[in-house]
């Protein structure tokens, strides 16, 4: 036998054996939610409600629709959202920010939702309007998130769902004083916590850990992005503070004019990173659709989501 060959084959036997993660039949389908953002035009709109339409039948736990900086969308966002409810067997949620508003504001928005019969907020406070220098509190405000979920809880009965950062917002004064905010939200009446995406497990199982300590009981689930345009999310992850592995950019080096092979890539990565997080007992998880549908339904497919029949 070839001596090359034969060092391979004993070094095949002699190396460590690695265990699989559990086989797909073996783990029940995770539960799901997903998010969209509002559309900007027509045309948009019409490839939103193709999204919701697509991904309807896989019944997810909510779907949530986002709000854009200084409210720039909300009348999008309470369309959507109500459209969601007359026209679709979902549950949606709405994103509700506290900047550049007053709490009456804040309050009468919210208030027109519950009577749309819209009964789940995302609770947040928001990005500061493009041009702004940092954020700040409009001065008849809700202040912060947790201000606002204690204003929400006022309103009316909601569940109400905050924002978690695994790797720390990028204006928090340190890791601590992030997760102290994340507690304050929770103790004013948030029901769930939905993570930042990240792209190293290890990031989340820490985070959790830490929620633990804190004395953080509700769920904190994991937000998951499928990247199918490396470049864009490289330059996103640098301003919202989630890391980017350098594996990741191996995967996708050499990809840019093939945005085929990029999707595929990216439904493994995200099936891959939801799986090892199974294997670890995690059962819920949210998507960042990007309005991206068909990538989300063949991962969802992948994880052993299948429509659901009536």
């Amino acid at each position: 036998m070839d001596q090359a060959l034969d060092n391979t084959l004993n070094r095949w036997l002699t190396g460590p054996r690695v265990g699989a993660l559990p086989a797909l039949a073996e783990l029940p389908a995770p539960r799901l939610s997903f998010e969209f953002f509002p559309p900007k035009t027509d045309a948009l709109e019409t490839q939103l409600w193709s999204c919701i339409r697509r991904l309807e039948p896989l019944a997810p736990s909510f779907v949530s629709v986002t709000y854009g900086a200084g409210g720039t969308t909300q009348a999008r966002t309470h369309a959507t959202v109500s459209r969601i409810v007359r026209e679709t067997s979902l549950t949606p949620a709405a994103h509700l920010t506290c900047v550049g508003a007053s709490r009456e504001e804040v309050n009468a928005v919210a208030q027109s939702y519950w009577d749309a019969g819209v009964r789940h907020i995302v609770a947040l406070r928001g990005d500061a309007p493009a041009g702004a220098n940092g954020y700040e509190p409009h001065p008849g405000g809700y202040a912060y998130a947790a201000d606002l979920v204690e204003g929400l809880k006022r309103v009316a009965p909601f569940e109400i769902s905050v924002a978690a950062y695994p790797e720390t917002h990028p204006t928090a004064l340190n890791p601590q004083h992030d997760l102290d905010n994340l507690k304050r939200k929770i103790d004013a009446g948030a029901t769930r916590a939905i993570s930042q995406y990240f792209f190293d497990t290890s990031v989340y199982l820490n985070f959790l850990d830490r929620c633990a300590q804190a004395g953080i009981t509700v769920p904190v689930v994991p937000g998951i992005m499928p990247v199918t345009n490396y470049a864009q999310a490289a330059r996103f992850s640098a301003m919202c503070g989630a890391s980017v592995p350098a594996w990741m950019g191996k995967l996708y080096e050499g990809l840019d004019e093939d945005a085929e092979t990029r999707r595929m890539v990216s439904a493994v990565v995200a099936a891959e990173q939801v799986r090892l997080l199974q294997a670890n007992g995690v059962d819920e998880f949210h998507f960042y659709t990007l309005n991206r549908p068909d990538l989300v339904y063949a991962i969802a497919h992948i994880l052993g989501a299948r429509p659901k029949t009536a």
